[in-house]
């Protein structure tokens, strides 16, 4: 599994609303600015976390995004999800109900089952107040 750059800027436009937005609303720019990301890419990531709900935008000149829930509500599992897909690392796990017809005999199953319980409990558990508790102090922060 490797995570594309639309995954990874999602998680760091995300992380970037969680440190930032407390007492307001933070616009693309200013995040495109400390984050290093393409204005134009962050407006399409903005997009696809506004239709999912996991922020909401404020139009106008002192417009900008905030996170739509709390920090600690808001898991790296959610957001890569929304970006990625299914973050299964073999097409057999994909679905709900592994339909291959080797899967009963399958000598490498037990594997790639054990690798995605893994991600999906490390990102499952992760949280964006996870992700920024240590970056709190640190002023000039970029989330990689």
């Amino acid at each position: 599994m490797k995570i594309s750059s639309k995954g990874r800027y999602a998680l760091r436009f995300m992380c970037d609303l969680a440190l930032n937005g407390k007492n307001g609303l933070v616009s693309l720019k200013a995040v495109s600015e400390r984050q290093n990301i393409g204005i134009k890419y962050l407006e399409l990531i903005a997009s696809m976390l506004l239709k999912a709900g996991f922020i909401e935008s404020v139009r106008g000149p002192m417009g900008g995004y905030r996170l739509a829930m709390q920090p600690e509500e808001c898991t790296a599992a959610m957001i890569l999800e929304l970006t990625e897909g299914n973050l299964a690392p073999s097409p057999c796990l994909e679905k709900a109900k592994n339909n291959c017809v080797l899967k009963n005999k399958c000598a490498t199953l037990k594997l790639w089952e054990k690798l995605n319980d893994a991600v999906y409990g490390v990102l499952n558990t992760t949280t964006l107040a996870d992700l920024t508790e240590e970056k709190k102090s640190t002023p000039d922060y970029v989330l990689l």
